[in-house]
């Protein structure tokens, strides 16, 4: 009896650590988030009243919901002609995808410098352009009357530094393509649009919903770009609990944001995971 209880018990104490680690190290935090997010000394919900109130989480939702769904369709399409082209395997592609994977190795602190040194009043562009005799004065990308340049200089970044996260994962998708499918249509005689369409879009679909999903839960966190390049000009959820938390010492509003961005993920996860369950049953169905 005791060698079967041992035997038994063996695999959750192997596990054990990991389930501490985890405990303390997410469990205690979101414990303490929701602890100072509702801890006011008028309302429970005082804290988030006080940021409905005064627009600022509007504002801040409306800037990270477009930004995300700017860059998300962007970097998939982007991803997805990257990934084709290279998986063609011509002369040369395994340099060419050293050169499109270079972007992973930043994080969003060194790819935010990278743009300001292109873009900033002294920047790489700015000197081409004064150079060329094409503009006499710099362009100003940059503060809060500049708000709609600094957004799209945003998005550029964002799309060049994580668009190769996309890559590889659709190009691991398309080297997982039974081959014997594309040699069937072109005994067929399919064009490559309609294998593209009719076979290979179709059988990449779980690799870009995983792909979206990934991509989306990221987006939605976006902070160090938008801090870096443009603060609180362009305010995101991210960067406002920064905000509240570093620079007014408030750390139960920050909590309130930071709940905020858990349960908007915790929605787009669901939707993900539904559509994801809906094709799966559709695959089957047919």
């Amino acid at each position: 009896m005791r060698m079967t209880y041992k035997k038994s018990a063996s695999p959750y104490l192997l596990i054990l650590p990991v389930i501490l680690i985890l405990v303390m190290l997410l469990g205690v935090p979101v414990i303490e988030t929701f602890r100072l997010a509702f801890s006011h000394p008028v309302s429970p919900f005082g804290n988030f009243n006080r940021i409905m109130a005064s627009g600022e989480l509007w504002q801040a939702l409306k800037y990270t919901v477009l930004i995300t769904a700017i860059i998300v369709p962007l970097q998939l399409i982007l991803a997805l002609a990257l990934a084709l082209f290279i998986n063609m395997r011509f002369k040369g592609y395994l340099f060419m995808l050293y050169v499109i994977s270079i972007p992973l190795a930043l994080s969003d602190v060194s790819a935010s410098l990278m743009s300001y040194s292109i873009f900033g009043p002294s920047g790489y562009l700015n000197k081409i352009l004064i150079n060329l005799g094409l503009i006499d004065s710099p362009i100003y990308f940059f503060g809060y009357v500049f708000q709609n340049r600094a957004f799209w200089v945003i998005v550029i970044t964002e799309v060049w530094r994580a668009t190769p996260l996309v890559f590889v994962i659709l190009l691991a998708g398309l080297q997982s393509v039974n081959k014997e499918y594309l040699e069937a249509a072109d005994v067929f005689g399919f064009s490559r649009w309609t294998k593209l369409r009719k076979i290979i879009l179709p059988l990449l679909k779980p690799a870009m919903l995983s792909a979206l999903l990934i991509r989306t839960l990221f987006a939605f966190q976006i902070f160090g770009v938008v801090w870096l390049l443009a603060g609180r000009d362009i305010p995101v959820l991210a960067g406002e609990a920064y905000f509240w938390q570093t620079m007014r010492h408030n750390p139960n509003v920050a909590a309130s944001y930071g709940l905020t961005i858990t349960l908007v993920l915790l929605v787009i996860s669901w939707a993900y995971l539904v559509l994801l369950r809906s094709r799966e049953t559709e695959g089957v169905a047919l």
